[in-house]
């Protein structure tokens, strides 16, 4: 029988799907996709092969689990840090700065584009991660343009081309021109919702 991690069953689950992303995350750092089998993530994880189909039936579901992990986590996270701040610009600024520092290892990884290997099931999944997060870009505009922050504008449009400005945009790894580039990329979106950007800036 294998060996429990952790103090009970529940625990042991959890902690055999944190060592699954963990495993998956750290691989497609250095290949792509496509050539990663089960068995080199069960290996990675230090899992029996087989013990990985208790939790998922294929390399696709362990993706989507991954990702959607990886998506709940980093929302929780920009909640938090959202919680105290009343002023729509002063939130939208903070989340621009949130999504333009933020590495997205499933976009970075070597190989093909993802959306060229998955199957059509899959990428809806995959696709679900990113509704999780323009909740929260929704929630920002609409309470701007209800206090007369942002002017008023399709949300449905300015949501999904705010997100695809950011998703596209790279920024260098680190340093003053990582900054410089973060900030440049705030203002960008700032003004192209119409928010009222300070003199200077």
């Amino acid at each position: 029988m294998p060996k429990i991690i952790g103090g009970s069953l529940h625990e042991h689950r959890e902690q055999t799907r944190r060592r699954l992303f963990t495993a998956m995350s750290s691989l497609m750092a250095d290949r792509g996709f496509d050539v990663i089998t089960l068995a080199d993530v069960a290996a990675a994880a230090g899992i029996g092969r087989t013990s990985v189909y208790n939790h998922f039936p294929d390399k696709e579901s362990l993706l989507v689990g991954f990702i959607t992990d990886e998506t709940e986590r980093y929302v929780e996270t920009l909640e938090r840090s959202l919680a105290d701040v009343e002023d729509p610009i002063d939130q939208l600024s903070a989340y621009v700065r949130a999504q333009a520092r933020l590495k997205r290892v499933y976009h970075l990884a070597p190989g093909p584009d993802l959306r060229s290997i998955l199957s059509p099931a899959t990428q809806q999944q995959v696709r679900g991660h990113v509704v999780l997060v323009e909740r929260v870009l929704r929630r920002i505009l609409l309470q701007g343009i209800a206090s007369g922050a942002f002017p008023e504008q399709d949300v449905d449009t300015t949501v999904p081309l705010v997100n695809a400005c950011l998703s596209s945009r790279r920024v260098p790894d680190g340093g003053p021109a990582r900054d410089a580039a973060v900030e440049a990329t705030v203002t960008f979106v700032l003004r192209a919702v119409g928010a009222r950007v300070p003199v200077g800036v």
